[in-house]
C-alpha cells in the first residue's frame, strides 16, 4: 500500500543549498519514520521507513582492508561537513601522525554551514592515524583520526 508523502521544498533547497556549501555529494536526514535523501545529479528521494532509521554506518566509502570504525582510539566526525587539519590554508595542521595530543586539545576543524567546529581529542595519547585529508567532505560517525 502506498503511502502519500507531503515534501517540503523549502527543507529540500536548505539541503541543496548545505550540499553546494560543503561540497557533499549526497545528504539524508530523517525523523521519526520519514527519511529525506539529495544526492547531487538531481535525484531526490523521499520516502517513508518501516521503522526509525540507524545513524549510518562509520564506514568510509572506498573498501578498506581493514575497519578503522571498531578501533577503540577512533574519534569520530560528530557532523556532517567538511574536515580541515589546520586553522587555514598553508597554516600548520593541527597535529600530524605521532605527535603526542592532550585531552580537549583541537586535533581537526569541521566546517558545517559556514560555521568552524573544533574537534577535539577526546582522550591524551599519541596520534597513530589520520583517515581524512584536508577539505575532504565527511559524514555523520565517519573515523577522523585513531588517537592510541
Amino acid at each position: 500500500m502506498s503511502k502519500k508523502i507531503d515534501v517540503d521544498d523549502d527543507l529540500i533547497r536548505k539541503l541543496a543549498g548545505l550540499m553546494d556549501d560543503t561540497g557533499l555529494t549526497e545528504i539524508e536526514i530523517g525523523q521519526d519514520d520519514f527519511t529525506v535523501r539529495v544526492a547531487r545529479g538531481g535525484a531526490v528521494v523521499a520516502a517513508a521507513a518501516p521503522a526509525p532509521v540507524a545513524a549510518p554506518a562509520a564506514a568510509p566509502v572506498e573498501a578498506a582492508p581493514v575497519s578503522h570504525a571498531d578501533h577503540p582510539g577512533v574519534v569520530t566526525s560528530p557532523m556532517v561537513g567538511v574536515a580541515y587539519t589546520a586553522a587555514e590554508p598553508g597554516a600548520a595542521a593541527f597535529v600530524n601522525v605521532g605527535d603526542a595530543v592532550s585531552e580537549g586539545q583541537v586535533v581537526l576543524l569541521i566546517e558545517a554551514m559556514k560555521v568552524f567546529n573544533q574537534i577535539k581529542a577526546p582522550r591524551s595519547g599519541t596520534v597513530k592515524n589520520i583517515l581524512v585529508e584536508s577539505g575532504s567532505p565527511v559524514e555523520f560517525g565517519e573515523p577522523l583520526l585513531i588517537i592510541e
